[in-house]
Parts: C-alpha cells; structure tokens; sequence
C-alpha cells in the first residue's frame, strides 16, 4: 500500500471518529475547552501534536453546532457595531447575524447616516482602535435613546467606560474578549464584563456568549486594567522584543524548529502569531496607558539587571535571583498554572484593530 493510500484510509477514520466527537458533543453537555484540552495534554505531548492543532479542531466541531442550538433560542436584535468592518467587529456581527439579529455597520465614511444607524437599536457595540474609542464614545451618544445599551469591546476599559457614563445616559457595560479575531465561535474564550449601569439590558448579549460557551469573567474596569498591565501588554513587549531579536540575528527559523523542544516550538507559534497582526494595534496595546508603559519600563530594566548579571558570569547572583522568584510562585505553582494552550495564546492577541 502506498503512502497516499495509507493517507486515504487514515482519513477516512479520523472523518468517521470526528463525526462522532461532533453526535456526543451535540448529545451532551459541552465540557470547556480548557478541560478536554487538560485531559489529552499528555497525550498530545507524547504523540507530538501541537495543543493548537487540537485545540482548533475542537474549536471547529463545537462551531459546527452551533446554528443547531441557538437559532432558536435568541430572540431577533437591532444592533450596530461601529467599527464592524473591521477584524473583531466583523467577528461580532457574524456571531451575531448567525443566530438572526439584525446588525447593522457604522464606518467612518457613515456618520452622515449615524442617526438611523443609532437612534433605533438596541445595542450599539463600539469596536475601534484604542487610539479613537473615547471620541467615537462621545459622537456616537448624542444620537442614541435612553433605552439603547452601548458597549465597547476595547482592549483597556477604565476610560472607556467612564466616557460611556458620562455620555450616554442609558444602559452602559464595557467588554474585553479575551481572543483574536480568527475564532470561530466564541467556545471556551473568556470574555471580561465590566458593568456600568442598568446591567439586566446586557443579559441577553452575555447569555449569548455562554450559550456559545464562552466564559464570563466579571470586575472593574480599574482592576481590568491593571490585571492586563501584566497579562496582555508585559507580554505583548516580551515577544515583541524576542520576535526582534531573531529578525535583527537572522535565525534560521525552520532549520531551529527540526532540534526545538515543545516549548520552543509554542513560543515561535506565538511570536508568529503576534507578528501576523496589524503592527498598528500590537504597539497601540504596549502604549495604551502610563501604567503599561510604566511597567514594560520596568519590565525592560529587569531584563537589562539580569543580562548584566550574565555578562559578569555572576553565578551565585542568578542563582539567588531565581530563588526569590522560586519562593514567590513555589506555594501557587501547581494550583494556577494550567497546560499551556493555544486559547491562552489566542486571548493575547485580543483586537480591535478595525477601520473607523
């Protein structure tokens, strides 16, 4: 038998085993992505298969179902994304129009028709550059009604939010999705809320999102902020600065990819994926406020003491730098720390990098 025969007939079976992870899904209730992805990582590590790739496969089962369950379910909306040409706002309305709401666009060149655009919906979802999203705010309530609830899914929340109070008198709420933009459903991503005011006029927008399984995680817009200080910009300029350095050194990536280890190979998937997006938005999420600068400044001084503790080839000094470190995640290691897996990776790159 030859190999492209061999290849025949092991796709017949994983197409055979597919349809019958998709019956048992539709059959059940869903698990979250996290876990089914905790309960193979072993196996996946052994096998050599990359968490993406399994995690996009089961990400692409549970989308299958989802016209089969919500269709139904949700009762039709007027809605308008501003923004909603662009990568996340685009994801919004498709997610939205699947399950028969009426969702209309605002782009820039639309705000001669902003006031039947806005006037008469019921939701208006915000999803601009970070640089606009407070003066879109503040042109885009003068034309909304008391009852319309307005939102922005923009990466930093604190000012958004109050511009949204101090605008818009009617329902207020501010959303991260904590993903990009090339999901296919809203499936085990987390999505944070940050309420405002009249919080029930959302219920139907977050009971949307759970139904899809996606997971609510509620705070402030103060303590959203300074958790993603750490989570998404540190992180953004720590791969940033390593996706320079390799382009600065010439690595041979592909020839460092045949002798990497799991881990090394996760980490350039990541680089990748960060220097797949719009450079605008990946800077404009480093530089978004003073804190975030203030701690990759920070962040950068760290590196430069520990580099000059390598330079002196100053043993006994990086040694008790780790162990400071050490005792400091020693007693929470293993009760945060998860598999590492490729949602994590994909919340990073949470965007709003549209065209208004």
């Amino acid at each position: 038998m030859t190999n492209s025969d061999r290849l025949k007939k092991t796709d017949q079976k994983l197409i055979a085993l597919l349809s019958d992870h998709i019956s048992l899904l539709a059959a059940s209730e869903q698990p979250s992505l996290d876990r089914q992805l905790s309960d193979v990582a072993p196996l996946l590590a052994q096998a050599g298969i990359p968490e993406s790739v399994w995690a996009s496969l089961l990400n692409s089962c549970h989308a299958n179902l989802i016209p089969k369950y919500t269709t139904n379910h949700v009762s039709p909306r007027q809605i308008t994304i501003i923004g909603g040409h662009g990568r996340m706002g685009k994801l919004f309305k498709e997610q939205l129009s699947l399950v028969g709401n009426n969702v209309s666009v605002l782009e820039s060149e639309d705000w001669e028709y902003a006031e039947q655009l806005l006037s008469q919906t019921e939701l208006v979802l915000v999803s601009v550059p970070i640089e606009y999203t407070v003066d879109v705010i503040k042109r885009a309530a003068k034309y909304l009604a008391p009852t319309t609830a307005l939102c922005d899914i923009t990466s930093i929340k604190t000012q958004p939010t109050q511009a949204m109070l101090e605008h818009h008198s009617g329902p207020v709420m501010g959303l991260h999705p904590m993903f990009g933009s090339n999901i296919k459903s809203f499936f085990g991503q987390k999505v944070v809320v940050c309420p405002g005011r009249n919080d029930d006029s959302f219920q139907w927008f977050l009971d949307f999102i759970k139904s899809q399984g996606g997971e609510l995680i509620v705070c402030t817009p103060e303590e959203h902020d300074r958790m993603m200080t750490i989570v998404q910009a540190t992180q953004h300029f720590c791969r940033f600065s390593l996706g320079i350095f390799l382009a600065e050194v010439k690595v041979d990536i592909e020839q460092s990819l045949t002798m990497s280890t799991p881990n090394y190979r996760q980490e350039i998937d990541i680089v990748k994926r960060l220097f797949s997006q719009n450079p605008h938005l990946c800077v404009d999420i480093m530089l978004a406020t003073e804190e975030r600068c203030d701690a990759i400044s920070f962040l950068a001084d760290t590196y430069s003491r520990l580099a000059k503790l390598v330079a002196k080839k100053d043993r006994d000094a990086l040694i008790q730098e780790f162990e400071n470190a050490q005792s400091f995640f020693e007693d929470k290691i293993n009760t945060f720390i998860q598999p590492l897996n490729t949602m994590a990776i994909q919340r990073d790159f949470s965007t709003t990098n549209i065209s208004i």
